[in-house]
Protein backbone atom coordinates (compact mmCIF):
# COMPACT_ATOMS: atom_id res chain seq x y z
CA UNK A 1 0.00 0.00 0.00
CA UNK A 2 1.05 3.41 -0.95
CA UNK A 3 1.53 6.37 1.29
CA UNK A 4 2.60 9.93 1.37
CA UNK A 5 5.76 11.27 3.55
CA UNK A 6 5.42 14.12 5.66
CA UNK A 7 9.27 13.98 6.39
CA UNK A 8 11.89 15.83 4.14
CA UNK A 9 14.82 13.65 2.95
CA UNK A 10 16.97 13.51 5.71
CA UNK A 11 20.06 12.21 3.91
CA UNK A 12 20.06 14.85 1.31
CA UNK A 13 19.82 17.30 4.28
CA UNK A 14 22.44 15.56 5.67
CA UNK A 15 25.15 15.61 2.77
CA UNK A 16 24.08 19.01 2.11
CA UNK A 17 25.20 19.99 5.44
CA UNK A 18 28.38 17.55 5.26
CA UNK A 19 29.46 19.71 2.34
CA UNK A 20 28.96 23.27 3.56
CA UNK A 21 30.86 22.14 6.62
CA UNK A 22 34.12 20.98 4.25
CA UNK A 23 33.55 23.96 2.47
CA UNK A 24 34.15 26.39 5.30
CA UNK A 25 36.97 24.49 6.15
CA UNK A 26 38.76 24.34 3.15
CA UNK A 27 37.76 27.99 2.42
CA UNK A 28 39.63 29.15 5.66
CA UNK A 29 42.40 26.65 4.31
CA UNK A 30 42.81 28.40 1.24
CA UNK A 31 42.11 31.87 1.88
CA UNK A 32 44.04 32.49 5.17
CA UNK A 33 47.29 33.95 3.79
CA UNK A 34 45.08 35.78 1.09
CA UNK A 35 43.16 36.98 3.53
CA UNK A 36 45.82 37.91 6.15
CA UNK A 37 47.80 40.35 3.07
CA UNK A 38 44.75 41.91 1.73
CA UNK A 39 42.62 42.64 4.93
CA UNK A 40 45.24 41.96 7.70
CA UNK A 41 42.68 39.60 8.73
CA UNK A 42 42.97 35.61 8.22
CA UNK A 43 39.75 34.82 9.65
CA UNK A 44 38.34 37.78 6.64
CA UNK A 45 36.39 35.45 3.79
CA UNK A 46 35.91 32.55 6.67
CA UNK A 47 33.68 34.61 8.70
CA UNK A 48 31.82 35.98 5.49
CA UNK A 49 31.31 32.59 4.26
CA UNK A 50 30.17 31.39 7.78
CA UNK A 51 27.40 34.04 7.52
CA UNK A 52 26.62 33.25 3.88
CA UNK A 53 25.90 29.60 5.54
CA UNK A 54 23.56 30.32 7.80
CA UNK A 55 21.63 33.07 5.80
CA UNK A 56 21.62 29.84 3.26
CA UNK A 57 20.91 27.94 5.95
CA UNK A 58 17.60 29.69 7.06
CA UNK A 59 16.47 29.64 3.16
CA UNK A 60 16.85 26.56 2.71
CA UNK A 61 14.55 25.50 5.99
CA UNK A 62 12.17 28.16 5.15
CA UNK A 63 11.97 26.93 1.48
CA UNK A 64 11.52 23.29 2.63
CA UNK A 65 8.50 23.98 4.84
CA UNK A 66 7.03 26.38 1.37
CA UNK A 67 5.19 23.88 -0.93
CA UNK A 68 6.69 23.54 -3.62
CA UNK A 69 3.41 24.08 -5.71
CA UNK A 70 2.87 28.05 -4.16
CA UNK A 71 6.32 28.50 -5.34
CA UNK A 72 5.00 26.89 -8.84
CA UNK A 73 2.37 28.86 -9.17
CA UNK A 74 4.40 32.36 -8.25
CA UNK A 75 7.24 31.25 -11.11
CA UNK A 76 6.16 34.32 -13.98
CA UNK A 77 6.83 36.98 -11.59
CA UNK A 78 9.98 35.29 -10.11
CA UNK A 79 10.92 34.72 -13.59
CA UNK A 80 10.15 38.34 -14.81
CA UNK A 81 11.95 40.00 -11.90
CA UNK A 82 14.83 37.79 -12.62
CA UNK A 83 14.97 39.20 -16.13
CA UNK A 84 14.91 42.57 -14.67
CA UNK A 85 17.49 42.25 -12.31
CA UNK A 86 19.72 40.87 -15.04
CA UNK A 87 19.06 44.18 -17.13
CA UNK A 88 19.70 46.15 -13.91
CA UNK A 89 23.26 44.55 -13.44
CA UNK A 90 23.96 46.02 -17.37
CA UNK A 91 23.10 49.51 -16.17
CA UNK A 92 26.10 51.98 -15.58
CA UNK A 93 25.86 53.42 -11.62
CA UNK A 94 23.43 50.43 -11.00
CA UNK A 95 25.41 47.09 -12.20
CA UNK A 96 28.90 46.26 -10.23
CA UNK A 97 31.75 45.56 -12.21
CA UNK A 98 34.64 43.46 -11.28
CA UNK A 99 37.51 42.23 -13.23
CA UNK A 100 36.04 43.35 -16.75
CA UNK A 101 32.65 41.78 -15.83
CA UNK A 102 29.54 43.56 -14.77
CA UNK A 103 27.40 40.37 -12.72
CA UNK A 104 26.50 41.68 -9.38
CA UNK A 105 24.43 44.57 -7.87
CA UNK A 106 24.97 46.10 -4.82
CA UNK A 107 22.95 46.04 -2.16
CA UNK A 108 24.80 47.97 0.42
CA UNK A 109 27.39 45.91 1.78
CA UNK A 110 26.57 42.94 0.35
CA UNK A 111 27.17 42.16 -3.67
CA UNK A 112 24.20 39.95 -4.70
CA UNK A 113 24.49 37.85 -8.29
CA UNK A 114 21.71 37.64 -10.07
CA UNK A 115 23.01 34.95 -12.81
CA UNK A 116 22.94 32.70 -9.87
CA UNK A 117 19.05 33.05 -9.65
CA UNK A 118 18.45 32.46 -13.41
CA UNK A 119 18.73 28.45 -13.00
CA UNK A 120 16.22 28.32 -9.91
CA UNK A 121 14.03 30.49 -11.55
CA UNK A 122 14.18 29.04 -15.17
CA UNK A 123 13.58 25.46 -13.48
CA UNK A 124 10.38 26.85 -11.56
CA UNK A 125 8.69 28.51 -14.51
CA UNK A 126 9.22 25.49 -16.91
CA UNK A 127 8.47 23.27 -14.23
CA UNK A 128 5.02 24.81 -13.31
CA UNK A 129 4.34 25.74 -17.74
CA UNK A 130 4.94 22.57 -18.88
CA UNK A 131 3.40 20.61 -16.43
CA UNK A 132 0.00 22.00 -18.23
CA UNK A 133 1.37 21.44 -21.48
CA UNK A 134 -0.02 17.94 -21.78
CA UNK A 135 0.65 16.62 -25.72
CA UNK A 136 1.19 20.02 -26.66
CA UNK A 137 4.35 19.83 -26.08
CA UNK A 138 5.15 17.28 -29.02
CA UNK A 139 4.41 20.36 -31.36
CA UNK A 140 7.36 22.83 -31.97
CA UNK A 141 5.74 25.79 -32.38
CA UNK A 142 3.20 26.42 -29.44
CA UNK A 143 5.76 23.57 -27.28
CA UNK A 144 8.79 24.50 -27.55
CA UNK A 145 9.58 27.27 -29.55
CA UNK A 146 8.03 29.51 -26.39
CA UNK A 147 10.58 28.02 -23.84
CA UNK A 148 13.31 28.07 -26.32
CA UNK A 149 12.83 31.77 -26.66
CA UNK A 150 12.91 32.34 -22.79
CA UNK A 151 16.34 30.53 -22.72
CA UNK A 152 17.69 32.43 -25.41
CA UNK A 153 17.03 35.55 -23.68
CA UNK A 154 18.44 34.72 -20.58
CA UNK A 155 21.49 33.64 -22.69
CA UNK A 156 21.47 36.73 -24.24
CA UNK A 157 21.46 38.26 -20.84
CA UNK A 158 24.22 36.34 -19.13
CA UNK A 159 26.55 36.36 -22.00
CA UNK A 160 26.62 40.17 -22.23
CA UNK A 161 27.84 40.08 -18.59
CA UNK A 162 30.07 38.27 -19.64
CA UNK A 163 29.21 34.99 -18.16
CA UNK A 164 29.22 32.37 -20.56
CA UNK A 165 29.49 29.48 -18.32
CA UNK A 166 26.18 30.40 -16.75
CA UNK A 167 24.42 30.50 -20.06
CA UNK A 168 25.53 27.41 -21.17
CA UNK A 169 24.56 25.43 -17.71
CA UNK A 170 21.02 27.41 -18.32
CA UNK A 171 20.68 26.37 -21.44
CA UNK A 172 21.46 22.36 -20.62
CA UNK A 173 19.21 22.98 -17.73
CA UNK A 174 15.96 24.09 -20.07
CA UNK A 175 17.06 21.39 -22.76
CA UNK A 176 17.10 18.42 -19.46
CA UNK A 177 13.36 19.93 -18.54
CA UNK A 178 12.27 19.99 -21.83
CA UNK A 179 13.09 16.52 -22.46
CA UNK A 180 11.74 15.49 -19.45
CA UNK A 181 8.59 17.02 -20.05
CA UNK A 182 8.41 14.98 -23.29
CA UNK A 183 9.41 17.36 -26.39
CA UNK A 184 10.49 15.63 -29.50
CA UNK A 185 14.50 14.94 -29.72
CA UNK A 186 14.58 16.65 -32.76
CA UNK A 187 12.73 19.53 -31.10
CA UNK A 188 15.77 19.94 -29.02
CA UNK A 189 18.46 19.03 -31.06
CA UNK A 190 18.64 21.07 -33.75
CA UNK A 191 18.31 23.99 -31.97
CA UNK A 192 21.57 22.55 -29.80
CA UNK A 193 23.15 21.94 -33.35
CA UNK A 194 22.06 25.47 -34.46
CA UNK A 195 24.18 26.79 -31.33
CA UNK A 196 27.27 25.02 -31.58
CA UNK A 197 27.94 28.02 -34.69
CA UNK A 198 27.48 31.13 -31.82
CA UNK A 199 28.99 29.07 -29.49
CA UNK A 200 32.51 29.06 -31.56
CA UNK A 201 32.21 32.46 -32.71
CA UNK A 202 31.74 33.68 -28.55
CA UNK A 203 34.59 32.03 -27.89
CA UNK A 204 36.87 32.61 -30.97
CA UNK A 205 36.19 36.23 -30.97
CA UNK A 206 37.05 36.86 -27.92
CA UNK A 207 40.52 37.36 -26.42
CA UNK A 208 39.97 35.17 -23.18
CA UNK A 209 37.72 32.81 -23.79
CA UNK A 210 40.38 31.85 -26.70
CA UNK A 211 43.26 31.70 -24.52
CA UNK A 212 41.10 29.32 -22.13
CA UNK A 213 40.42 26.93 -24.76
CA UNK A 214 44.59 27.49 -25.62
CA UNK A 215 45.35 26.79 -22.15
CA UNK A 216 43.11 23.72 -21.95
CA UNK A 217 44.44 21.77 -25.57
CA UNK A 218 48.11 22.87 -24.60
CA UNK A 219 48.25 23.96 -21.83
CA UNK A 220 52.44 22.94 -21.30
CA UNK A 221 53.57 24.86 -24.25
CA UNK A 222 53.28 28.23 -21.91
CA UNK A 223 53.19 27.08 -18.17
CA UNK A 224 54.03 31.13 -17.46
CA UNK A 225 51.68 32.33 -19.51
CA UNK A 226 47.84 31.44 -20.71
CA UNK A 227 48.53 27.65 -19.12
CA UNK A 228 49.85 29.12 -15.70
CA UNK A 229 45.98 28.52 -14.10
CA UNK A 230 45.35 24.69 -15.30
CA UNK A 231 49.26 23.59 -14.94
CA UNK A 232 49.04 24.62 -11.21
CA UNK A 233 45.94 23.10 -10.85
CA UNK A 234 47.74 20.03 -12.14
CA UNK A 235 51.07 20.61 -9.88
CA UNK A 236 48.19 20.91 -6.63
CA UNK A 237 46.36 17.53 -7.63
CA UNK A 238 49.46 15.75 -8.39
CA UNK A 239 51.19 16.89 -5.20
CA UNK A 240 48.27 15.27 -3.02
CA UNK A 241 49.03 11.78 -4.18
CA UNK A 242 46.41 9.65 -2.07
CA UNK A 243 46.37 10.98 0.88
CA UNK A 244 47.38 14.30 0.68
CA UNK A 245 50.08 17.06 1.83
CA UNK A 246 48.02 17.67 4.96
CA UNK A 247 44.99 19.92 5.50
CA UNK A 248 46.21 23.54 5.60
CA UNK A 249 50.08 22.49 3.98
CA UNK A 250 49.04 23.29 0.45
CA UNK A 251 51.72 24.83 -1.00
CA UNK A 252 49.80 26.57 -4.09
CA UNK A 253 47.39 28.21 -2.29
CA UNK A 254 50.62 30.15 -1.26
CA UNK A 255 49.58 32.75 -4.50
CA UNK A 256 50.54 29.87 -7.37
CA UNK A 257 47.21 29.01 -8.18
CA UNK A 258 44.86 31.53 -8.91
CA UNK A 259 41.24 31.33 -7.75
CA UNK A 260 42.02 28.36 -5.14
CA UNK A 261 39.18 29.51 -2.33
CA UNK A 262 36.86 30.10 -5.14
CA UNK A 263 36.52 28.37 -8.52
CA UNK A 264 39.93 26.27 -8.15
CA UNK A 265 39.18 24.92 -4.38
CA UNK A 266 38.71 21.63 -5.38
CA UNK A 267 42.56 21.20 -6.64
CA UNK A 268 43.98 22.55 -3.24
CA UNK A 269 41.66 19.58 -1.86
CA UNK A 270 43.40 17.18 -3.83
CA UNK A 271 46.61 18.63 -2.82
CA UNK A 272 45.41 18.74 1.11
CA UNK A 273 43.86 15.95 1.21
CA UNK A 274 44.52 13.66 -1.87
CA UNK A 275 42.57 11.07 -3.62
CA UNK A 276 40.43 9.84 -0.55
CA UNK A 277 39.77 13.68 -0.02
CA UNK A 278 38.87 14.95 -3.77
CA UNK A 279 36.27 11.15 -3.81
CA UNK A 280 34.22 12.33 -0.80
CA UNK A 281 33.66 14.94 -2.36
CA UNK A 282 32.20 13.22 -5.66
CA UNK A 283 30.51 10.59 -3.83
CA UNK A 284 28.75 13.44 -2.09
CA UNK A 285 27.55 15.09 -5.29
CA UNK A 286 26.82 11.57 -6.63
CA UNK A 287 24.62 10.70 -3.24
CA UNK A 288 22.88 14.11 -4.26
CA UNK A 289 22.06 12.99 -7.83
CA UNK A 290 20.89 9.69 -6.86
CA UNK A 291 18.36 11.38 -3.15
CA UNK A 292 17.34 13.67 -6.39
CA UNK A 293 16.30 11.08 -8.71
CA UNK A 294 15.10 8.76 -6.12
CA UNK A 295 12.79 12.33 -5.81
CA UNK A 296 11.66 12.27 -9.55
CA UNK A 297 10.70 8.73 -9.84
CA UNK A 298 8.52 8.63 -6.55
CA UNK A 299 6.08 12.11 -6.71
CA UNK A 300 3.29 11.58 -8.40
CA UNK A 301 2.88 15.16 -9.44
CA UNK A 302 4.27 16.09 -13.01
CA UNK A 303 5.34 20.07 -11.80
CA UNK A 304 7.35 17.97 -8.90
CA UNK A 305 8.85 15.87 -10.98
CA UNK A 306 10.54 18.07 -13.32
CA UNK A 307 11.07 20.65 -10.33
CA UNK A 308 13.00 18.00 -9.05
CA UNK A 309 14.88 17.06 -12.41
CA UNK A 310 15.60 20.83 -12.81
CA UNK A 311 17.33 21.16 -9.06
CA UNK A 312 19.15 18.10 -9.46
CA UNK A 313 20.77 19.38 -12.26
CA UNK A 314 21.40 22.76 -11.41
CA UNK A 315 23.43 21.15 -8.53
CA UNK A 316 24.89 17.73 -10.26
CA UNK A 317 25.70 19.96 -13.18
CA UNK A 318 27.81 22.73 -11.59
CA UNK A 319 29.58 20.22 -9.69
CA UNK A 320 30.61 18.18 -12.46
CA UNK A 321 31.79 21.30 -14.38
CA UNK A 322 33.62 22.45 -12.00
CA UNK A 323 35.43 19.31 -11.14
CA UNK A 324 36.16 18.92 -14.43
CA UNK A 325 37.78 22.42 -14.83
CA UNK A 326 39.49 21.94 -11.79
CA UNK A 327 41.11 18.49 -13.30
CA UNK A 328 41.74 19.88 -17.07
CA UNK A 329 38.83 17.60 -18.31
CA UNK A 330 37.37 21.22 -19.77
CA UNK A 331 37.84 24.89 -20.66
CA UNK A 332 38.26 26.93 -17.07
CA UNK A 333 34.59 28.91 -17.02
CA UNK A 334 34.71 30.11 -13.94
CA UNK A 335 31.88 28.21 -12.05
CA UNK A 336 32.00 27.69 -8.18
CA UNK A 337 31.93 24.44 -6.99
CA UNK A 338 28.60 23.77 -4.81
CA UNK A 339 28.61 24.41 -1.31
CA UNK A 340 32.39 24.30 -0.99
CA UNK A 341 33.53 27.57 -3.25
CA UNK A 342 33.65 30.85 -1.40
CA UNK A 343 31.17 33.35 -2.33
CA UNK A 344 27.59 33.95 -1.40
CA UNK A 345 24.72 34.26 -3.91
CA UNK A 346 26.10 30.46 -5.49
CA UNK A 347 25.90 28.99 -1.88
CA UNK A 348 22.55 30.80 -0.48
CA UNK A 349 20.48 30.33 -3.84
CA UNK A 350 22.42 26.48 -4.30
CA UNK A 351 21.16 25.89 -0.51
CA UNK A 352 17.89 27.24 -1.89
CA UNK A 353 17.18 24.65 -4.24
CA UNK A 354 18.00 21.39 -1.97
CA UNK A 355 15.51 23.26 0.08
CA UNK A 356 13.37 23.44 -2.71
CA UNK A 357 14.01 19.67 -3.22
CA UNK A 358 13.68 18.48 0.53
CA UNK A 359 9.89 20.20 0.00
CA UNK A 360 9.06 18.23 -2.98
CA UNK A 361 10.91 15.26 -1.23
CA UNK A 362 7.91 15.32 1.44
CA UNK A 363 5.57 14.01 -1.37
CA UNK A 364 6.86 11.35 -2.39
CA UNK A 365 5.30 7.77 -2.20
CA UNK A 366 6.49 5.34 0.07
CA UNK A 367 5.47 1.34 -0.33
Amino acid sequence: MLAIKTRADAVLLFVTIILAEIGLVMVYSTSSILAYQQYGDAFYFLKKQFIWVLIGVIVMVVLSNISYQTLCKMSGIILIFTIILLVLVLVPHIGKSVGGARRWLGLGPVNFQPSELVKVALALYMADSLSKKGENIKNFTNGVFPYLLIIAILGLLLIKQPDLGTAVITGLIGMILLFTAGARISHISVPILCAIPALYLLISNTGYRYHRILAFLKPWEDPKGIGFQMVQSFIALGSGGIFGVGLGESKQKLFYLPAAHTDFIFSIIGEELGLIGTSIIIILFIVILIRGMRVVIRVNELSGKLLATGITAIIFLQAVLNIAVATGSMPTKGLACPFISYGGSSLVFNMASIGILLNISKNVQDK
